[in-house]
């Protein structure tokens, strides 16, 4: 497996919705790219996520953040709490996730919230706020295969009840994912 050295944040945002969070994670597990989040971040989508769906318990979250975390070891972000006063933003509540990106010297911020990450206060920092559509799109042009396998291994683990392919990608399309689904519509027999 190649190991780049192009690194993405995962705001709390594109965690909250299941298929998309499962396809970055099939997608983080590519080598395209270094998919980081923190604790912070793990913290905020499953308080959301709590809030919104009364019928999920807090230790089934706990456990797919557990889960994460195994799957891709080094992707939680850490020692970065310092850096979050310094910081500036239109919602003083996501320092801590441009404060994640400075500290593991990340250039994306995948989030559908790019208003609330002005260009003018990242691109300073070398940092771009990308919606996860156009992240994806970008990985699409870098490596076609390694997003379409990406996309086969997350559709074949959905057994109960299985999903076939105009299902799956009708799920992703939910997510807004309007140009991934216009590129993998194209390869839909591998999928």
């Amino acid at each position: 497996m190649r190991h780049s050295a192009f690194t993405a944040v995962y705001d709390a945002c594109v965690l909250y919705p299941a298929p998309l969070r499962d396809l970055l994670m099939w997608l983080g597990l590519s080598g395209l790219f270094r998919a980081r989040w923190s604790q912070q971040i793990h913290r905020e989508w499953k308080r959301s996520l709590l809030a919104n769906r009364p019928d999920l318990a807090a230790e089934q979250l706990d456990r797919t953040s557990r889960l994460m975390d195994q799957a891709i070891p080094d992707a939680l972000v850490s020692g970065h709490q310092a850096l979050i006063p310094s910081l500036t933003l239109p919602d003083p509540d996501d320092r801590h996730v441009v404060a994640a990106a400075i500290r593991c010297n990340a250039d994306v911020i995948v989030t559908f919230n790019e208003r609330d990450f002005p260009g003018d206060i990242l691109r300073p920092l070398g940092i771009e706020a990308q919606h996860p559509d156009e992240f994806i799109d970008n990985l699409f042009d870098l490596d076609p295969a390694a997003v379409v396998e990406a996309a086969r291994r997350q559709r074949a683990t959905l057994k109960s009840p299985a999903v076939d392919v105009d299902r799956y990608l009708e799920s992703l399309l939910r997510q807004g994912l309007v140009q991934t689904v216009r590129s993998l519509t194209t390869y839909r027999n591998m999928l």
